[in-house]
């Protein structure tokens, strides 16, 4: 009842910010032009070449530059707060670098190698094939492009859900030194640098640095010398870009970056829900035996309450002008990613269960794109490789009984592990084009086959010492159609069909035997959109769709625990359906007001079961699909006497109730959240430096982000949120043209 009556006040919210003679927003970029009217919205996902917004046929959101610092978005984590049908959890290994992405319900909640995410991150055109090591820093970024929906045709595999898409600022396309410093409640405490500059005609470098901290909300109590503290955020990153335009006609863009992270665990602690299974003489906990503050941590292993990830790429860019009407573009990319993390899942001094983790992933892609432009027609064709090697190992982990005594309390008593390896090959090849039938009138269409091959093998307790070998070969062949009329320069009408395509698999966690380590078949899907963008005047934008997805050969992934560890299960076991609208506005007013909204309508569930499915029902939610996603931006700008610029502005972010896994109990719902904050900003008459004052989450709502049931012990361990009430000031400082 709380959260329906919530919504429904969020509703009438809504619906008054779309009144008429209030007016609508988009893409989220508070940036307006000093005259009051909306800057136009460039994008470069869709069919991977600038164009308009109202030239795009498809549902997608873009953030520029300055509307990520208004609202204070430090990773992609941030921006899954203000995307319809956008969600961004820390589900799972508890280590913050870790982002699993959903998009219109589809998403993959474990983070290990043998799970492939649902969502393509792409940073600068190049996949990243991971969740771990995914919520990255958006730190010289120029914009970030949210594209909702399956991509069949150019961003291909592992895109069932959309794509998320970071564009770097250019070298050479602007020259001048930006240096920022936040201090802040949490001790909070940032610095980073953004340099750009050409160092002759035809060759330009930028660099970027930065480095972050942030106070734990708890501590590993039990621990003499802990690592960190519980939810710590530590972090080093920078890049470095150099361009180098070897003649009018060709250029290479040269790329390097590195992270280093170490943070403590993300908050966790259990729900006791009644007494562990009978007849393995297992404790039944209490809430004595739980720390009195929730976010401090009972452990008793050292080295668990704290994560590290570190990672480091490098990519060259070659762009050649063939002809007037024909472009090429090669893109190398190479990546490495290591991590440490893991649970004490009983979150108290016994050990129940506790799985200490490493994993490592090497990573290289090749993708040839050729783009023509004629008259009336323009093609993208490309050809993509992409390999990856990576592995997994846990150890020594406990599952008591079966692998420890159960009365010990600080020691496990074996060295139990489990490792995971897996490769992939994945090769495409894909043409789209779109013809200009009148000014009006576009229509497009695309086809893509892709082919993908891995070798996963794993060793488990329950494998009786012997390593299984798997090969999992997946191939598709997906396409879009769709048709874009524009009633004048800036509205528009599409609309949309695409066949989706996400690559087959093995289970993550085969602990109940070697017959568990099953693979599974790629997933289909099939989207029908509509939808409507219109700049109605000058300072007012709607963006609109509404949609449903069909997916065939659907994977149900289910945790369960069992004896020995915690199982989780994955096959192609249903058919399931997703349907919904998004809804965005952006406004700005001419006596220095704006608003901003979004609003998304999900509903997500499975629709037919293939067989049995343990504890699956026909109608039951996908998992961390919320069925209402709503944010609202609003603010005011005014001009001073002396000429400097006063800007204020509060931001609302709201997700509904969803359930961590596809088995709908009501001990896995993660209940309904709301955060505000604040940004207000004064900005020097000559716009060379602003200092900002901040407030996130202000009102500190903390909120599960993940739940998972083990009745076996007698818990549902809680992942919890740790994006706390913070509040500080940053001073940025520009020199040059910037």
């Amino acid at each position: 009842m709380k959260a329906t009556r919530r919504l429904g006040l969020l509703g009438s919210v809504a619906l008054l910010a779309c009144a008429p003679g209030i007016s609508p927003v988009s893409a989220q970029d508070s940036s307006q032009a000093t005259d009051n009217v909306l800057e136009e919205i460039l994008v470069t996902t869709a069919r991977k070449r600038q164009e308009s917004i109202f030239d795009s046929p498809t549902s997608l959101t873009s953030f520029g530059e300055t509307g990520l610092k208004a609202l204070n978005v430090s990773n992609l984590d941030d921006v899954g707060k203000y995307v319809p049908n956008l969600n961004v959890s820390r589900f799972g290994v508890g280590n913050t670098s870790a982002a699993a992405v959903f998009i219109r319900g589809i998403g993959i909640q474990d983070h290990l190698i043998t799970t492939d995410p649902g969502v393509g991150v792409y940073i600068d055109g190049v996949y990243l094939g991971r969740q771990m090591g995914s919520n990255l820093t958006l730190k010289n970024i120029e914009r970030v492009e949210v594209l909702r929906g399956p991509q069949g045709t150019l961003y291909g595999r592992n895109t069932l859900g959309g794509a998320v898409n970071i564009v770097t600022r250019r070298p050479g396309d602007e020259e001048g030194v930006e240096v920022d410093a936040t201090i802040g409640t949490r001790e909070r405490y940032a610095a980073g640098f953004y340099a750009n500059t050409r160092l002759s005609d035809n060759f330009a470098v930028s660099l970027t640095g930065n480095f972050k901290h942030r106070g734990g909300v708890g501590e590993a109590v039990n621990l003499p010398n802990p690592e960190a503290e519980i939810g710590e955020e530590k972090e080093f990153s920078g890049r470095v870009a150099a361009l180098w335009d070897v003649s009018d006609d060709f250029s290479l863009l040269f790329a390097f970056d590195g992270v280093d992270n170490n943070s403590g665990q993300s908050p966790y602690t259990i729900e006791i829900i009644g007494d562990p299974v009978p007849g393995f003489g297992l404790p039944t906990l209490t809430a004595a035996d739980l720390p009195a503050d929730p976010d401090d941590l009972a452990t008793t292993v050292p080295g668990i309450e704290s994560t590290s990830s570190s990672g480091v790429g490098a990519s060259v860019t070659a762009e050649w002008a063939m002809t007037e009407n024909l472009d090429a573009k090669l893109i190398g990319s190479w990546r490495r990613t290591e991590y440490t993390g893991g649970l004490d899942d009983d979150a108290t001094a016994f050990n129940l269960s506790e799985f200490p983790e490493t994993g490592e992933a090497e990573q290289y892609s090749v993708e040839l794109q050729v783009n023509g432009s004629w008259d009336n027609f323009d093609l993208v064709t490309g050809l993509f490789y992409f390999n990856e090697d990576g592995e997994n190992f846990s150890g020594p982990f406990n599952f008591a009984p079966f692998n420890g005594a159960v009365d010990t309390i600080g020691t496990i008593a074996n060295g139990d592990f489990f490792e995971l390896a897996q490769e992939t090959d994945a090769i495409a090849i894909y043409a789209n084009g779109s013809y200009h039938v009148t000014e009006q009138l576009t229509i497009g269409g695309g086809l893509r086959y892709s082919d993908d091959s891995k070798e996963a093998n794993a060793l488990f307790p329950s494998f009786g010492g012997v390593r299984d070998f798997e090969e999992v070969d997946s191939s598709a062949v997906t396409w879009d159609a769709n048709i874009n009329y524009s009633i004048d320069e800036k509205t528009s009408v599409y609309a949309t069909v695409a066949r989706g395509y996400q690559t087959g698999g093995v289970p993550p966690r085969p602990f109940g035997g070697e017959a568990q380590f099953d693979p599974f078949d790629e997933v289909t899907a099939i989207n029908y959109e509509i939808g409507f963008k219109s700049q109605i005047t000058d300072n007012f934008l709607l963006l609109a769709s509404a949609f449903t997805t069909n997916y065939n050969d659907f994977v149900v992934q289910v945790s369960e625990p069992q004896a020995g560890g915690f199982v989780t299960r994955a096959g192609n076991a249903a058919k399931a359906r997703g349907r919904g609208f998004e809804l965005e506005t952006k406004t700005s007013f001419d006596n220095g007001f704006y608003i901003n909204t979004s609003i998304g309508y999900l509903d997500a569930e499975i629709r037919e079961l293939e067989g049995e499915v343990l504890g699956i029902s026909v109608g039951d939610k996908l998992p961390l699909a919320p069925e209402w996603t709503i944010s609202a931006v609003t603010g005011y700008r005014t001009v001073l006497s002396n000429g400097a610029e006063l800007s204020f502005q509060a931001d609302y972010s709201f997700r509904d109730d969803m359930f961590g896994q596809v088995v709908n109990s009501e001990t896995e719902l993660l209940e309904a959240r709301d955060l505000f904050g604040f940004n207000i900003q004064y900005l020097s008459e000559d716009g060379t430096w602003s200092i900002d004052l901040y407030g996130e989450n202000v009102f500190n709502e903390v909120y599960d982000q993940g739940r998972l049931n083990n009745t076996f012990h007698g818990f549902v361990g809680v992942v919890r949120s740790n994006d706390r009430s913070e509040f500080g000031l940053r001073f940025t400082k520009r020199f040059g043209g910037l």
